[in-house]
């Protein structure tokens, strides 16, 4: 009676164990072959989740802000010259249904503002003054950061505002008492500094001063440049089509309306599309890692063929063999996948902190950086395994 040999499949757990002899003996090599794709998914990882972390950062800051503002501000006119704005528009505006606050601004042309008289009149820091209504924080969205703003009193005297960016280029981030600034050839009182507005940048860069005293010292005519309206939410939409009709009834198309909450969404968006240039960078750096793991694997097929004679002549076919070193390619690769999610994960979670956004990391970063790690060690260890199981196993036993 004769005995045949029954070869069976290798079990997982016998696979892992021969898959990671190769990697556990030249340990500094296997690390440094998956630096590469760790390098390439880190990368990948930290773009799309920074780019979702700024985005949802920004999505929440709007949301507490508040999408119902809108703003209505002066156009051009049929010969390319910047359009008036009627004085009467802000109290028009209010009476359109569903509208819950007015509020305006008005450009102050040919004045400047300066630190101190001694400052050269070209230095003028791009600043604008504007003379403001006294609700413009809570329509605009903005708080203070110091101080008051203007109030009865203050807005017919020489007082004013400093927006952010207004503040930090005057060189003023306290306001002492006696505070003043060099505005229109005369002092005014400094009364407060505001914070960055997200949905009103132009504050940001102006000084803002009462109507009355725009009036009676900065000689300005009343007409407004931008007017910020609250609508109720439900009615957003319909209190936009309005608006250019209501603000001027004879040239509605000289009047600009927009929603700065959907221009921020889009900025974002847009910002998000950059993203492409930097998945390209990690694209090559799992391509350099990818290389990696091909050459370590032929030199490892190189290195064990007397591995490779022993284990044939014991009975592994050659299926045992290139499954062993596809499955010690794949490894290495998954290890420099999860390497690399671990780091993105990391420096996606300590730069978001820093900007006080929520952590956000999608899910298609991570199932995407392993699933390429993954691909990448079948690829490159695709051929190496090919190799090692032609090798003849009398050929192989004599390098013993």
């Amino acid at each position: 009676m004769t005995m045949t040999s029954v070869r069976r499949p290798v079990s997982p757990a016998d696979l892992l164990r021969l898959s990671s002899v190769g990697l556990r003996t030249r340990k500094l090599r296997a690390a440094l072959s998956a630096l590469g794709i760790a390098i390439g998914v880190a990368a990948i990882v930290a773009v799309l989740g920074l780019s979702a972390s700024s985005q949802a950062g920004l999505l929440a800051e709007i949301d507490q802000l508040g999408t119902n503002m809108l703003t209505v501000s002066n156009g051009q006119t049929l010969f390319g010259q910047p359009a008036e704005l009627p004085e009467q528009a802000p109290a028009m505006i209010g009476r359109i249904a569903g509208v819950t606050a007015v509020q305006d601004t008005a450009d102050i042309p040919d004045v400047t503002v300066y630190r101190s008289p001694l400052i050269p009149a070209i230095d003028t820091n791009a600043l604008t003054v504007q003379a403001a209504s006294l609700g413009l924080l809570q329509a605009a969205g903005d708080t203070l950061a110091q101080c008051r703003f203007l109030s009865e009193a203050t807005a017919r005297e020489p007082v004013a505002v400093l927006g952010a960016l207004a503040a930090q280029r005057l060189g003023i981030d306290r306001v002492f008492a006696g505070e003043r600034i060099w505005l229109g050839q005369q002092w005014f009182y400094v009364a407060g500094i505001l914070r960055p507005a997200v949905l009103a940048p132009d504050i940001d860069t102006s000084v803002l001063v009462g109507c009355p005293a725009a009036e009676s010292y900065l000689g300005a005519d009343g007409h407004p440049s931008t007017i910020y309206v609250r609508a109720a939410t439900s009615q957003v939409d319909a209190v936009q089509a309005l608006l250019a009709a209501a603000a001027d009834p004879e040239s509605p198309s000289q009047v600009d309306v927009s929603q700065p909450s959907q221009a921020l969404v889009a900025r974002a968006d847009a910002q998000s599309a950059l993203n492409g240039l930097f998945l390209g960078l990690g694209a090559v750096a799992l391509l350099v890692g990818a290389i990696g793991v091909a050459n370590i694997m032929v030199i490892s097929v190189l290195e064990r063929r007397s591995e490779i004679g022993l284990r044939r002549a014991l009975g592994a076919t050659r299926g045992h063999i290139r499954l062993q070193f596809l499955a010690e390619a794949v490894l290495l690769a998954v290890a420099g996948g999860a390497a690399g999610v671990a780091a993105g994960a990391l420096a996606t979670a300590i730069y978001a902190s820093a900007k006080g956004w929520a952590v956000v990391i999608p899910a298609v970063a991570w199932t995407g950086g392993i699933g390429a790690a993954l691909a990448i060690g079948a690829i490159a260890g695709l051929l190496p395994a090919l190799r090692a199981a032609r090798t003849s196993p009398t050929q192989a036993l004599w390098a013993i």
